[in-house]
Parts: C-alpha cells; sequence; structure tokens
C-alpha cells in the first residue's frame, strides 16, 4: 500500500514524497480513508506511529479549494494539550500543505506575547492549532470567529479530556458550530476518557491499530531498584557508566526537575529542566540544545511527554514515576519511534512499588528488574527524607533503657512497689505542696491564669 491508494491528492503526495515517506504507517492507512468520508474518527495507536499525519493529510484535503477563509474566521481548529505539541502540528500543517494554493495557518499558545497572534488572525486562517487557554483569551478579544468552522481536532485526546482540560474543553465545544467533523487521536483511552469522549462524537468510527495503552515493541524496558535518597547519585552513574549522551528524564514536580538539573549540572553532566513554569523562551532554548547535543540531560515534567519529538532518541529514564500510569506509555514513547530501537529505564524506590504494578497491569506486562552495584536498595522500606533512623542499642525496642529491659507503657524499666516490713504493699504518701499532683492546689495547669 501507498500513499496514492488512499485517495490523497497530488499536492499532498508531493509534500509526502519530500518529506521521504513512501507507505503509510498502519494508522495512516486507516485514519486517512476514515477522515476523508467526512464522519467522526475517534483513532488509538502508539507513541510515534505517525498519527499527526493521520489527522493532517486527510484534514488539509477535505478543507475546499478556493474557499479562503472569511475575516477572522478559522476553518479547522486543532487543539493540543501543550506548546510544544502545538508547535510540532503547526510545523506538519505548514510542511504537508506547502503546495496547496493560498492556504493559511497559524499556531497559538500561551506564554508569549498574544498581539501578534491576534494580528496574525485578522485576516481568517485555514487551520489553527491552538492550547485551550490562549484560544480562549483570543477569542474574548474578538480575534477570531468560528461560524466557518468545519472541522475540530483533539490530539492527545486523554490529555485533553482529563480533569485539568475538560472545563475549558466545554466552553470551546460551545463555541463551535454542532454541524461538523469532530477527530480524536491518542496513544492512550482510560475506559472512563473512552466513555467520556463518546459524548463529544456522533457515531464515530474507532481505529485501534496497536492493543489499547500497549508500548512500543521496539523499547526495551527495565527498572532499577533504590533507595530514593540515591536516584540522582544513580542517574548520575547510569549516564556515564552507560555512556548515554542524549537521554530525556521525567520528575514528577517542576521543583523536582529543577533540583535534578542543578544536581546533574553539579556533578558534571549537561543538564537542562523543561517545564510549564519556564517561558517559551527558555523552553525552545532548552529544547533546542538538547537536540543539537550540547544539552546532554533534558529534565522534564510531563508536558514534555506530548509534544517532544526527537530524531533517534536513545534513552528515556523515569526518574519520578508518574502518578496516571497511562502518561508511563507516553512518555517512554518518546523512544523508539519510526521503528527505531529506544530504551526506557526507570528507578523504582520502595514507595514506587504501588504505581509501578499500576503500570505493569496498563501495559499487560512485567518490567524487568535490574540492581547496580552500590545502589541496592536497604531491606526496609525507605525512610523519609527529613528523618535518621535512629540507633537502638542491642536491638532494643522504643521506650526500653536497654536491649535486655523489658518495654512498658511509660516507657523505662519497671519499678517493684514499696513494701513494709511485712512485706505487705505500703501505703502511699500523698505529696504536698503545688508542684506534682494534678489537681493539686496551684498545680494544676489549667488554673494557672
Amino acid at each position: 500500500m501507498d500513499f496514492q491508494s488512499l485517495g490523497l491528492i497530488d499536492p499532498l503526495l508531493r509534500a509526502v514524497s519530500e518529506q521521504g515517506y513512501d507507505r503509510p504507517s498502519p494508522i495512516q492507512a486507516q485514519a486517512i480513508p476514515s477522515v476523508l468520508e467526512g464522519g467522526d474518527v475517534m483513532a488509538a495507536a502508539q507513541t510515534g506511529t505517525g498519527k499527526t499525519a493521520g489527522f493532517t493529510l486527510p484534514l488539509l484535503q477535505r478543507l475546499e479549494p478556493g474557499k479562503p477563509a472569511g475575516s477572522r474566521q478559522v476553518r479547522a481548529l486543532v487543539l493540543t494539550p501543550t506548546r510544544e505539541l502545538a508547535a510540532q502540528v503547526g510545523e506538519s500543517v505548514v510542511e504537508y500543505g506547502k503546495y496547496l494554493p493560498a492556504l493559511r495557518s497559524a499556531v497559538v499558545f500561551g506564554g508569549v506575547n498574544i498581539n501578534p497572534q491576534i494580528n496574525r488572525l485578522r485576516g481568517g486562517v485555514d487551520v489553527l492549532v491552538a492550547t485551550p487557554g490562549r484560544l480562549l483569551d483570543l477569542y474574548q478579544q474578538k480575534a477570531m470567529s468560528f461560524d466557518q468552522l468545519e472541522i475540530l481536532v483533539l490530539d492527545e485526546a486523554d490529555r485533553m479530556l482529563d480533569m485539568g482540560f475538560i472545563h475549558d474543553i466545554r466552553k470551546v465545544l460551545r463555541l463551535l458550530p454542532k454541524q461538523r467533523q469532530t477527530l480524536m487521536f491518542s496513544a492512550t483511552f482510560s475506559n472512563e476518557i473512552r466513555t467520556l469522549a463518546k459524548t463529544l462524537v456522533r457515531n464515530p468510527k474507532e481505529i485501534d491499530v496497536s492493543p489499547r495503552n500497549s508500548t512500543a515493541e521496539r523499547v526495551r524496558q527495565w527498572v532499577v531498584t533504590v533507595d530514593k535518597r540515591h536516584k540522582a547519585a544513580l542517574l548520575t552513574h547510569l549516564i556515564g557508566d552507560q555512556q548515554w549522551f542524549q537521554v530525556l528524564v521525567f520528575t514528577r514536580t517542576k521543583h523536582g526537575a529543577n533540583r535534578l538539573a542543578k544536581q546533574l549540572e553539579n556533578a558534571g553532566i549537561e543538564a537542562a529542566a523543561i517545564h510549564g513554569n519556564k517561558s517559551q523562551n527558555a523552553r525552545t532554548r532548552a529544547l533546542a540544545g538538547f537536540k543539537s547535543g550540547d544539552v546532554r540531560a533534558l529534565v522534564a515534567t510531563d508536558i514534555a511527554a506530548r509534544g517532544l519529538d526527537i530524531d533517534q532518541l536513545p534513552q528515556v529514564v523515569n526518574f519520578d514515576l508518574p502518578n496516571v500510569a497511562e502518561d508511563y506509555v507516553h512518555r517512554i514513547g518518546r523512544t523508539g519511534r519510526a521503528g527505531a530501537d529506544g530504551e526506557a529505564v526507570s528507578l523504582v524506590s520502595g514507595e514506587d512499588q504501588k504505581l509501578l504494578k499500576g503500570i505493569e497491569r496498563l501495559i499487560k506486562q512485567p518490567i524487568e528488574r535490574r540492581q547496580v552495584s552500590n545502589f541496592e536498595p536497604p531491606a526496609v522500606a525507605d525512610i523519609p527524607d527529613d528523618r535518621e533512623p535512629r540507633s537502638r542499642p542491642n536491638g532494643s525496642r522504643p521506650g526500653s533503657r536497654s536491649g535486655n529491659a523489658p518495654a512498658n507503657k511509660g516507657g523505662g524499666q519497671r519499678r517493684s512497689a514499696p513494701r513494709d516490713a511485712d512485706g505487705k504493699p505500703a501505703p502511699r504518701r500523698r505529696r504536698r505542696g503545688g508542684g506534682g499532683q494534678r489537681g493539686g492546689n496551684g498545680g494544676n495547669r489549667a488554673s494557672r491564669g
């Protein structure tokens, strides 16, 4: 099968050929004809299998030639969860549409000046690629109208529909014509998200070209068990010992990304952090340095799991496992793309075991466990960072005075009760004064004013 057999027009075929592609991937072979038919589509396929071209090519063909968008009008809208993914999709629209006459497109997202984006939209665009927040900002400023909208695409639909985006997505949907074609593409669809997605489409054609939530076969996955306090040292060791020269590292938090990047820099490894609090210019510089090789380790939060397209990326490391198992699939999908080999390593401490089991249930396969010399985890559960183990003499229990003394409720050694000359328990003396006995004169704290 070739692209011509899918029904694509000559200008698109020419652009595809110049990109070096001659045969469609499985998702493209099924999605392109389905989108060209004009109905709604829900498509799931592994990351790195060409989903972007799977909707971009037929979308461009369906936009009727010679029918330019009117002033401030948008004919096709592609929504993405991250700036990086928006930029990537925007590049694909330009590349594949280069031979279509008078095609106008734009990419808008937050973190940059909004005024150039407003100016770009004044004449109308055929294809607008946007993140939800900036799109709503522009709409409120009357920078665009959706009266002529024909097609809506939700890229990485599972993330777009989770609790972080669903409210903005519903706001956007209320602005769009009810008569439209809706396309949803993603690597993962949980059952809950799949149910929600079906409320936003009409009788969609569902396409699954690989088992749901599966990982690429050419990605070699393994886990290193380690005390969480030694993860940074282990990562530094692995980068040097394994001779990793381009590694994408995922952390759970922005603060953690900054801290780890600094630790790697201090260890002599060129590193940069990329996350939502970074300015767009800083994110762009970090990504450019990583692609060129000037940055050896790019430390990222999950924003980078959706939209980083790096040719032949050899290694991905999960410094922290994600809280959502589906995000593991997207993270490691940054390597092993387009049939290349890849490697995904996860650093797992005792407290990560539950998350690891959830990931293995999702991908329906166990992940190989390994240990690295001098980084073996302790036999007991990890101790929180802000506490140190207490030394206990002779293995005694807490509260005992020595290793051989039994512990009691008071935490000290049990004393014998006083006895009289006949061996009988002696009567206890009542303590005088106000200091000692609760309820005595002046001794009760509550009576001190």
